[in-house]
């Protein structure tokens, strides 16, 4: 089986993925400034670097996403068939 991957920006399609692997949204400590969330991530239990985000609100993830207007691509199935975790945010 192929990995299968896709491309979004609808916010109900990302949280709704985000949220069924668990996750959170978050930004990378230090990287805030005047109370604006700095570098944007999702916190998946267990994973690598946790101690380093925090958990924000969606409203505040989603305003940094559009207003950097970012997309954000996901794996919907590693090549293995198993769930993945996977994402990156890229440019629209």
């Amino acid at each position: 089986m192929a990995s299968s991957s896709k491309t979004t920006t609808d916010h109900d399609e990302i949280r709704s993925w985000v949220e069924e692997h668990d996750g959170k949204p978050a930004t990378v400590r230090d990287t805030t400034a005047g109370g604006e969330p700095g570098v944007l991530r999702i916190d998946f239990p267990g994973g690598a670097g946790s101690d380093e985000l925090e958990e924000i609100s969606w409203d505040d993830w989603f305003a940094k996403f559009d207003e950097n207007k970012l997309a954000f691509l996901y794996q919907e199935h590693k090549a293995s068939g198993e769930d993945s975790t996977f994402f990156k945010l890229v440019s629209r």
